[in-house]
């Protein structure tokens, strides 16, 4: 199915979270329309308008915002270093509640990229009661086993790409949590090192996903204040697992009972593979999961499978 035509926003802010935090949000789409929480990946990326184009703008009022410290939230990396102790998945998961109530919304659909799949996880298992259904599509849930997966083994696909990425961390850092060792660089007061250590990071982001036919490199790593926003947020979750216990997102599935979920992930993503939501859906009854043959972390016909499974919610009450 192909995407909808491109919308503009009819209405957006700022929403001040506390900590001198500020998240931009913006909606589009039917202002009476069926609400959709749109979670975009990273962590560190941003709201794209892309996006709003899964869902039928005369069905849906599309919620997007920009998570803490990135896109055109405040305070951002690229502006100073900044206290990242009150940027966590609860923190965001807060966030998302204050945003709902802040627009007066009851229950939402949440739909997840990525990373975005983890956060949507997340908030749907503390606050089952607000979410009509979930879509959730490149499903990763951002374990130490995981981290370690794409830090790593990954390694074994891309050896050459794999050496000059371990080898951006200082000697004695190698063989231990590259994801920690490149947080410790991106924290480092010398902007220099924090520009070479963000340059090195979506390096190797752009490299992993590149695993299915027709990638093309993310332009977005070509802009310096973008790819140090997104190095320093990814460094920062990844060494810490999300903040979250291993295999928590797993482990209480169960909450999700009731809201019916479609996992749409790519057979040919191998630096988030396919038994991730194989796992997550033999926990979850409700759940439908779509492995697509001709998809990685992206590509494919991904997009059209979230535009059927967008259109399927549309219409149920």
């Amino acid at each position: 199915m192909e995407a909808f035509d491109p919308t503009d926003p009819y209405d957006s802010g700022m929403l001040d979270v506390g900590g001198d935090n500020q998240v931009c949000w913006e909606t589009s789409g039917n202002p009476r329309g069926k609400p959709v929480l749109v979670l975009h990946g990273g962590p560190g990326g941003c709201s794209s308008p892309g996006t709003r184009r899964l869902f039928d703008p005369g069905s849906y009022r599309i919620v997007q915002f920009d998570q803490r410290n990135c896109g055109r939230s405040v305070p951002h990396p690229a502006d100073g270093l900044i206290d990242l102790s009150v940027n966590t998945t609860q923190h965001l998961v807060a966030d998302i509640e204050l945003l709902r109530e802040r627009l007066s919304i009851d229950r939402w659909l949440v739909w997840g990229g990525s990373w975005g799949t983890t956060l949507g996880l997340a908030y749907a298992e503390e606050f089952p009661d607000r979410v009509t259904e979930m879509i959730l599509s490149s499903v990763v849930t951002t374990t130490h086993a995981e981290v370690k997966w794409v830090t790593r083994a990954m390694g074994r696909v891309f050896p050459e790409e794999w050496q000059r990425f371990r080898s951006g961390v200082p000697e004695a850092d190698r063989d231990s949590d590259l994801s920690a060792a490149y947080a410790r660089l991106l924290a480092d007061p010398d902007p220099l090192i924090r520009e070479r250590a963000a340059a090195e990071w979506c390096r190797w982001e752009d490299t992993h996903v590149a695993t299915y036919p027709g990638h093309r490199h993310d332009t977005r790593f070509d802009d310096p204040r973008f790819r140090l926003g997104f190095a320093t947020l990814v460094t920062h979750y990844w060494s810490n697992a999300a903040f979250l216990e291993e295999e928590a997102l797993l482990d209480n599935a169960d909450r999700l009972t009731g809201i019916p979920g479609v996992l749409i992930h790519g057979r040919l993503d191998i630096s988030g593979p396919a038994d991730v939501p194989w796992n997550l859906a033999a926990r979850w009854s409700d759940a439908e999961l779509q492995l697509l043959d001709d998809a990685g972390h992206g590509g494919g016909s991904m997009n059209s499978a979230n535009v059927a499974a967008t259109n399927r919610f549309a219409r149920r009450v």
